[in-house]
């Protein structure tokens, strides 16, 4: 088990979590980021803990560690989830899904929306981590890099098979193995964010566009081209269109991707690099064409008749938030028993149906349909097979890679 020692966070990586909490993934509210709203400060506090790495280094992890599991006399769970990204009902107040596991189960659930972005919540939790100190919370729920992280330095636990038959079951395929947790040992997926090539057809007027290589190098898009300010994303979709697998590119296929992006970029062929902000570029028109969140394509889609989207030949990236049991949960069997809730097709429908992100449930679709079909033929909620097969992770990074990558990926976009 890799030995802790506190993250002192390179420049790079510092303005790539301001950028972020801009305007990134970290200031996505989930469901309401296109509504009014959207768009208001988030918490930043963590910032300045992360940075300043106040914390002793450990001299081993704890990993792993389990407490004594107090489920079966206190029927209660704590569960933190990022900020919309839940049903709720329409008085805004109530939790469908959740008041149902509730009555099957007699737990209660003690849900908080306290996750806004992945590394303040990192810095949150890891003096107690750390330590080997009980967090409070049952499960949590992080994108799969920092899960990665997690499970590496020891501070999640492993999972009872036992506790979760629909979970085993009914995982996507697509899910199953990610070189970071291999057979979900340690935690399983709560929704899935996958990267296509959106576009406003009003604004194409009649220009092809089907790949990276479109947005790049055709000469009538030129300053009407958007990318993420999200590394993996951008990155991850070039190499791609490269012919390179996120999956196991080298650090020479990263900086012939840099280039290639460079080249656009010297040309004016990309207008600029965004965050979700890109969704009023795109439906005004100033983006013709642009690397796009699934989920945002979704909403822009139900709004604006002009926006479409489109996955590469090449494949597209998709990433994962995931649900972990951090080191002395008081909970576990009673986290696992919710997680294994949340496999069973018909609450994946329910949660599908509200929060329209791609759902890990394998066979989820005609239970969706019941509620809504046109989220259950959307391959956006509910890729099919082929689909699937070109859904692409981008790979875990050593601290060095992360450090070196994300200073040449500043460079790039001018952060």
């Amino acid at each position: 088990m890799e030995q802790y020692e506190p993250d002192r966070l390179s420049p790079a990586q510092v303005a790539a979590m301001r950028r972020s909490l801009r305007n990134g993934r970290a200031a996505m509210t989930r469901r309401s980021l296109l509504r009014a709203s959207a768009g208001g400060a988030l918490a930043v506090g963590g910032l300045g803990a992360l940075s300043a790495c106040g914390i002793p280094a450990a001299g081993k992890t704890q990993g792993g560690t389990s407490a004594e599991d107090h489920s079966a006399t206190e029927k209660r769970v704590s569960f933190s989830n990022w900020t919309e990204y839940i049903d709720v009902d329409d008085s805004g107040k109530r939790h469908p899904t959740l008041e149902t596991f509730h009555k099957r189960t007699g737990i209660t659930v003690d849900y908080t929306e306290d996750i806004n972005d992945n590394n303040e919540f990192f810095g949150k939790l890891k003096p107690q981590l750390a330590a080997g100190q009980d967090t409070g919370r049952d499960i949590i729920v992080l994108t799969d890099w920092l899960a990665a992280r997690l499970i590496r330095l020891g501070w999640v636990q492993k999972l009872d098979p036992s506790n979760l038959p629909h979970a085993y079951s009914n995982l996507s395929p697509q899910f199953r193995n990610p070189d970071w947790d291999p057979g979900r040992a340690y935690s399983y997926p709560w929704q899935g964010i996958s990267t296509v090539i959106a576009y406003n057809k009003k604004a194409l007027d009649g220009i092809e566009v089907k790949s990276v290589s479109d947005l790049l190098d055709n000469p009538r898009l030129k300053g009407r081209v958007g990318f993420l300010s999200e590394m993996r994303d951008s990155i991850g979709m070039t190499l791609l269109d490269m012919g390179k697998d996120p999956a196991k590119f080298t650090g020479d296929d990263f900086d012939a991707a840099i280039a290639r992006l460079q080249k656009a970029v010297d040309k004016g062929q990309i207008r600029r690099f965004t965050g979700n902000d890109y969704t009023s570029d795109l439906t005004k028109g100033d983006f013709a064409a642009c690397v796009a969140w699934a989920g945002d394509v979704v909403q822009l889609k139900a709004d604006s008749p002009d926006v479409d989207f489109v996955i590469p030949d090449s494949g597209y990236v998709t990433s994962t938030d995931n649900m972990c049991v951090p080191n002395r949960a008081r909970h576990k069997t009673n986290a696992e028993r919710l997680i294994d809730f949340y496999y069973e097709p018909d609450q994946a429908a329910a949660l599908a149906a509200y929060i329209n992100y791609v759902t890990p449930v394998d066979g989820v679709k005609p239970y969706l349909a019941r509620i809504d079909k046109d989220a259950a033929n959307n391959p956006l909620i509910v890729p099919d097979k082929a689909m699937q097969a070109r859904s692409h992770a981008f790979r875990s990074l050593s601290q060095k890679e992360e450090t070196a990558y994300e200073e040449k990926f500043a460079k790039l976009t001018g952060a």
